[in-house]
């Protein structure tokens, strides 16, 4: 673990992996940890549940420090640019094609 932080729609966890690990099988394991510990903890009285997708990407060794900076100071970013205009950024600077019906549901958390 490198560097995790989040918003109230969102979070970031820049990580280090074995490349033969399936990142689709660390991200359900991820959440179904977290979700467990969220309910256990009653850190809200509602249900919580993760949305069904997530975003993934890697970047090189030689950025990581860079990452972590970006990862640890999102409050700062976030008062620049929405979720939804990082996260379509993201994905047209990774050249990932995608339709927007199959996107994340962005929340209005302002």
């Amino acid at each position: 673990m490198m560097a995790v932080n989040g918003m109230p729609d969102h979070v970031h966890i820049f990580l280090s992996m074995h490349p033969a690990e399936p990142v689709s099988v660390l991200v359900q394991e991820i959440k179904k940890a977290s979700s467990s510990f969220i309910r256990a903890e009653k850190f809200t009285p509602h249900r919580f549940q993760w949305q069904a997708g997530y975003g993934a990407f890697s970047y090189s060794k030689s950025h990581a420090q860079r990452v972590v900076r970006y990862v640890l100071k999102q409050k700062e970013h976030h008062y620049k640019k929405s979720f939804r205009e990082e996260y379509l950024e993201l994905l047209k600077a990774f050249e990932i094609e995608f339709q927007t019906e199959y996107l994340f549901d962005f929340f209005d958390v302002s």
